[in-house]
């Protein structure tokens, strides 16, 4: 008995811990049944030549980021310093990514960003200044509401005009929930050709280094 009584004790005293650690951690990416299956649908100088001529939407996650800091806290979208901010490898990346996009010549019209600070500094640095958008914030990979991202879905169905492209600037969750796995890495981007309303399909995905490769394949 007085064995059990000394576990149950122990058991205690340890579960704030654990709790504390559980609640600090970043959230995993969504676990996804295998995608080998998927296939762009354009690359290499035929993805190039299409971004040139417009009519997609580029949905960029958010570069590299402090995994050490969390959203928790946060009272406000002003609120950087309470939120998980890039950091300054990914603050390189995202010029590197507008960099890239100005010399290959892929125009960019309008330009969405979630409120969080790290998607906004993200959409300033690659493609410009942003209008803040809460159709693209962030929020969970599968959300309990049907229509959590209704907004998301009807923008990226959206046919773009003016032979210009549209650059979105948010989070890996919501792109997973309406167009399913391979999850999107940070910086990585998402090549959206919309179908006039009727929905959506993603032809090609962008590493966030080989932007500048489309022009040798």
């Amino acid at each position: 008995m007085l064995c059990w009584l000394r576990l149950g004790v122990c058991l205690l005293l340890l579960a704030p811990i654990a709790l504390a650690n559980a609640q600090s951690s970043p959230a995993p990416a969504p676990a996804s049944a295998p995608v080998a299956d998927w296939q762009p649908v354009l690359d290499g100088a035929a993805l190039l030549n299409a971004l040139r001529r417009g009519s997609y939407v580029i949905y960029l996650r958010h570069t590299s980021t402090d995994f050490g800091q969390n959203d928790e806290a946060m009272t406000t979208f002003a609120d950087c310093a309470k939120q998980r901010n890039l950091t300054d490898q990914g603050r390189a990346e995202a010029r590197a990514i507008g960099s890239s996009l100005r010399t290959l010549k892929v125009p960019v019209g309008t330009i969405l960003a979630s409120p969080f600070c790290r998607t906004v500094e993200t959409a300033r640095l690659a493609f410009g200044e942003p209008r803040v958008s809460h159709a693209v914030r962030g929020g969970p990979a599968r959300p309990d509401a049907a229509d959590r991202y209704a907004e998301l879905r009807k923008l990226l169905a959206t046919r773009v005009t003016g032979g210009t492209n549209i650059a979105i600037s948010s989070h890996g969750n919501p792109f997973f929930a309406v167009a399913g796995p391979p999850y999107l890495a940070e910086g990585e981007a998402a090549i959206i050709e919309p179908q006039d309303g009727a929905g959506f399909r993603v032809v090609a995905r962008v590493k966030k280094d080989g932007w500048d490769g489309l022009a040798q394949r």
